[in-house]
């Protein structure tokens, strides 16, 4: 999740850059999901087949201790839904949309069954929404795959800062919030600190602090 993504700070005028990793930037785990102690979660695996693809759009996963499973999204054990499912590698591929709460990675695997019978399925990247809230993926969240506009950010002390809730009942406080989004930092207003750069379209994020 994007509160545990790192973000360097560099340049003159404190340019944040940030840190592409399990999420897109994914804030995640190379092979899973960070937790909030930054900790990896398990791989998702699959156990049945529900559709043509695994964890294919609108179908849904489980949350487990040891691993995600796909299920079918009316079971009591789904737990969130797939909004964007891209083959291949995070950092090759495109970005989950901007509410994304996590990403789960999938790796090559050899199941009993598959989408397409062949033994099986490809490494590649579910966007997961959670059905219920909590939502770290929306604006001020706290937390999610993306740094958008409307997330809060505070310093690490060490040259980075880390995004936590705009609502102030995160671990640390808020310090810099991103108010809008531009394709060149010239674009940003007079009152900007901070900037941030993002994973969308318009790639320069204008952080005024808190």
């Amino acid at each position: 999740m994007r509160d545990a993504c790192g973000v360097r700070v560099v340049g003159a005028l404190l340019m944040l850059v940030v840190v592409l990793t399990g999420c897109q930037q994914v804030s995640g785990a190379e092979n899973g999901r960070l937790d909030e102690n930054g900790r990896a979660t398990p791989t998702p695996t699959r156990t049945s087949g529900h559709g043509a693809t695994f964890l294919g759009i609108d179908e849904c996963s489980s949350f487990g201790r040891e691993s995600f499973t796909e299920v079918l999204c009316t079971s009591e054990r789904a737990a969130a839904r797939v909004v964007a499912r891209h083959d291949g590698k995070v950092n090759d591929g495109p970005s989950c949309p901007a509410t994304t709460d996590f990403v789960l990675h999938i790796s090559a695997q050899k199941p009993s069954a598959d989408e397409d019978g062949d033994g099986t399925v490809p490494q590649g990247y579910a966007c997961m929404r959670n059905l219920e809230a909590p939502h770290p993926g929306d604006p001020g969240g706290g937390g999610g795959p993306r740094t958008i506009v409307g997330d809060c950010v505070y310093s690490t002390g060490a040259g980075e800062v880390r995004e936590t809730s705009c609502d102030g009942k995160g671990k640390k406080a808020p310090e810099f919030k991103v108010s809008s989004a531009v394709d060149e930092r010239t674009e940003c207003p007079p009152s900007t600190a901070l900037y941030v750069q993002l994973g969308g379209p318009k790639r320069v994020g204008c952080a005024r602090p808190l």
